[in-house]
């Protein structure tokens, strides 16, 4: 009953998150919001007895993925100001 009602409030903040994501204006708070979904979603697959996908959308849907999102937003405010 508890995992039940853990997993359905994990469900409705990747939703909220999947909304902020969507219309902010901010890139870098998208890409932190992006983030955080992947982040509870390996913690729901850790609730759903999958522990082999929790860690790869660990590592690379909260990690990997952020962290070249952040290098090519720096990459690309770089080259704005060289012009």
């Amino acid at each position: 009953m508890i995992q039940t009602i853990l997993i359905i409030l994990i469900s409705v903040v990747m939703l909220v998150m999947a909304f902020v994501a969507i219309y902010h204006k901010n890139l870098q708070v998208a890409v932190i919001a992006s983030g955080i979904i992947s982040l509870f979603a390996s913690v729901a697959y850790i609730f759903l007895a999958a522990p082999d996908v929790a860690i790869t959308e660990a590592s690379i849907g909260s990690v990997l993925t952020v962290a070249i999102f952040f290098y090519v937003l720096n990459k690309i405010r770089h080259e704005d100001i060289k012009k």
